[in-house]
């Protein structure tokens, strides 16, 4: 048996966000990031709408981007201070994620954060408080998955929360707040949203309802990604429900070693000033994982109908696959992302020599191989690798060398 769950309502279209006048309760916490959502309007017009909804409305403020342990805490303190119905996150995926971390504290205050990341094993939320996710940026999909991505800045490692009980119970995804997007986060959240749907196209857990939002998306993206960066809001707009459409999927196919390394990596180097953006990780490593998860023929198949969907042509499985790793990598450098770690600069564009020294990768390599191996995503990879194989994996990730093993 298998299951497939999405938020019980989605409101989509450019105005979207009024749908929050419909809202029935008492008092709604709003979580936001860095102050976006108020610099172009979007804060007031929604504190307006749920004020026009009879409700007490607070502000939760300055989660900030890769949410840590610690903010997640604070704004569970601000909960239970507050005592909300409604849990209204906003913004990118940081702020989404970290009110769904957040939500599970207000509801459970004695749950710890390891319990937190014990895989599909959360108790009941919704005893408290409703929660409603509204995108600012076209990647994550996070308003319509079960996931959260927390970072333990201690241990430099993001840890993903994985429960269908964090499925926010309502979405709204409105264009408007996605036109505001500056260049580079277009880049790296759609490069995340093809990441998602190939990932869930592939994954061991695919299946005939997921398979059909994967493969739209995937098309969606190659269509309109690009225009979209280089400023066509009418695909911004596209692209705003194309990675809705791979959120989908993915949380109900689930992920694969992508993103496992992606999570591991992205902090590992923090001490050196930067961090690998997850998408841009995403865009970095998805070829190289294509072509280590192509050696199984199962996997190999389906890289094929994704080339074939997108019409890149090729007579052979080994062709198709190959056609799909090079259009990936014109994606790349089309939207100015680098293709390995060694290249990837501070502010996250190419460059000769990036932020991440030869040296200290190669002595983290190990650490950071077992903890991919250990990460929630890898379970649904089609290809499972060894210790040896992954680091031999994240090699290729940092130089840009060919997977032949």
């Amino acid at each position: 048996m298998a299951r497939f769950t999405l938020p019980r309502d989605l409101y989509h279209g450019k105005g979207a966000l009024e749908a929050l006048r419909s809202f029935e309760g008492k008092r709604a916490i709003i979580c936001i990031g860095g102050g976006s959502m108020k610099r172009f309007g979007f804060l007031d017009k929604a504190v307006a709408y749920l004020k026009e909804a009879g409700m007490e409305v607070e502000i939760f403020d300055g989660i900030e981007p890769d949410p840590s342990v610690e903010t997640v805490m604070r704004g569970a303190d601000a909960m239970l201070r507050f005592k909300p119905d409604w849990i209204i996150a906003m913004g990118g995926g940081s702020p989404i994620d970290a009110a769904k971390a957040m939500w599970i504290k207000y509801e459970y205050p004695d749950v710890t954060f390891e319990d937190m990341c014990k895989v599909f094993g959360l108790p009941k939320l919704r005893k408290k408080a409703h929660f409603c996710a509204i995108s600012s940026t076209s990647g994550t999909a996070t308003e319509v998955t079960a996931f959260s991505i927390i970072t333990d800045y201690s241990k430099g490692i993001k840890y993903p929360i994985a429960d269908f009980e964090i499925t926010p119970d309502v979405a709204i995804v409105d264009p408007d707040l996605a036109e505001t997007m500056p260049q580079k986060l277009v880049a790296h959240t759609g490069m995340d949203a093809m990441t998602h749907s190939i990932e869930a196209f592939v994954s061991t857990a695919n299946c005939d309802y997921t398979d059909p939002l994967a493969l739209y998306s995937i098309k969606m993206i190659q269509n309109d990604l690009v225009a979209s960066y280089n400023g066509d809001m009418s695909k911004r707009d596209s692209m705003h429900n194309a990675q809705c459409l791979a959120g989908m999927a993915f949380s109900n196919a689930l992920l694969g070693i992508v993103h496992s390394m992606a999570h591991k990596t992205g902090a590992a180097f923090d001490d050196y000033g930067a961090h690998i953006i997850h998408g841009a990780a995403n865009a970095m490593y998805l070829p190289k994982v294509i072509a280590f998860n192509a050696k199984n023929p199962v996997a190999a198949e389906r890289y094929a109908k994704i080339a074939d969907y997108m019409n890149l042509g090729g007579e052979t499985t080994e062709e198709k696959v190959r056609l799909l790793i090079e259009a990936l990598r014109k994606m790349n450098d089309d939207l100015n992302i680098p293709h390995c770690i060694k290249n990837y600069g501070a502010d996250s564009y190419p460059t000769e020599q990036g932020f991440v020294p030869e040296n200290v990768f190669l002595e983290r390599l190990h650490d950071i191989a077992v903890n991919a191996l250990g990460d929630a995503c890898t379970g649904s990879n089609p290809r499972q690798p060894s210790v040896e194989e992954m680091e031999k994996l994240l090699k290729c990730c940092y130089y840009d060398t060919e997977v032949d093993f």
